[in-house]
Order: C-alpha cells, then sequence, then structure tokens
C-alpha cells in the first residue's frame, strides 16, 4: 500500500513537471503573440511596424499580402482585430526560428461587419539580434469551433 500511494505520487510529480516544459524562449515567444493581439485590437500601428519583419507575409480567408499591407490595412479598419480569445499555443523553436500556433476564436470587425471566427492562427517568428521580428501570420479556419474543455 505504502509503495502505490509512493508511486502515485512520484506519477502525479512526474506529470506535472512534463506540462512544464516550456523554456524562457518559449515564454518570450507566448507573450510576444499575446502582445501582439492586444496591439492589433488596439491598432497600434506604430508597436507593430516594429514587429512586423518588413518582408514578412499575412495569409487571411480574402487573401495574402505584405507588411505595408498588414500595416494599411489595421490602420484604416479594414480589419479590425477586436478580441483574440486564445485557448492553445504551442511553441516550436528550430535555431533562430519560432513557429507558434494559436487555437483562437477572433472577434473582428471585417468590411463593416462584426463576425465571429474559429482559427488555428500560424505565426512564425525570427530571431535578428535581441529581438524578434514576425515574419508570417496565417490563419486557418476550422471548420466548427472547438470550446476550450
Amino acid at each position: 500500500m505504502k509503495t502505490t500511494v509512493i508511486g502515485l505520487i512520484l506519477f502525479i510529480a512526474g506529470m506535472q513537471l512534463s506540462f512544464a516544459q516550456t523554456s524562457a524562449a518559449d515564454e518570450e515567444i507566448i507573450k510576444l503573440s499575446k502582445d501582439k493581439w492586444e496591439w492589433m485590437a488596439e491598432k497600434n500601428v506604430d508597436t507593430l511596424s516594429k514587429l512586423f519583419h518588413e518582408k514578412a507575409v499575412f495569409v487571411h480567408m480574402g487573401g495574402a499580402w505584405g507588411t505595408e499591407r498588414e500595416i494599411d490595412v489595421i490602420k484604416s479598419g479594414g480589419i479590425w482585430y477586436k478580441k483574440a480569445d486564445i485557448h492553445e499555443v504551442s511553441v516550436n523553436i528550430v535555431d533562430n526560428t519560432a513557429i507558434l500556433l494559436n487555437r483562437i476564436d477572433l472577434l473582428a470587425v471585417v468590411g463593416g461587419n462584426e463576425v465571429t471566427n474559429p482559427f488555428m492562427v500560424t505565426e512564425v517568428y525570427v530571431k535578428q539580434g535581441d529581438s524578434w521580428k514576425l515574419t508570417a501570420l496565417s490563419f486557418t479556419r476550422l471548420l466548427t469551433p472547438q470550446r476550450p474543455q
């Protein structure tokens, strides 16, 4: 009985450690992504211009374009990213490249219409010097919303 209880405690402790395997770099990218959603909601194009790489690509349901157009779309309100409800986040870092996946429900105003869509969003960041630059942002619309468990 004592061995079983000790084994169970060790198993639970091991499970908690396996879920807490995020590095400082992972946490930095996760925070940067969350901040980006807030900056987009606030239409803070000055800060976003510093984050977006000049050659970044943005893939939406309605097309794909570069940094300059994305900044213009945000600034003009062509797409207003009002609120991103983030349900899941994962980060993979390979050398100086970070790939972040977000499963979100995005509340946005597009063409004057308020819409909510479930997306898997792929964000790619490249480390340049001491800072990360967003080089790709791609929205994949999910067929059905997957609510958090």
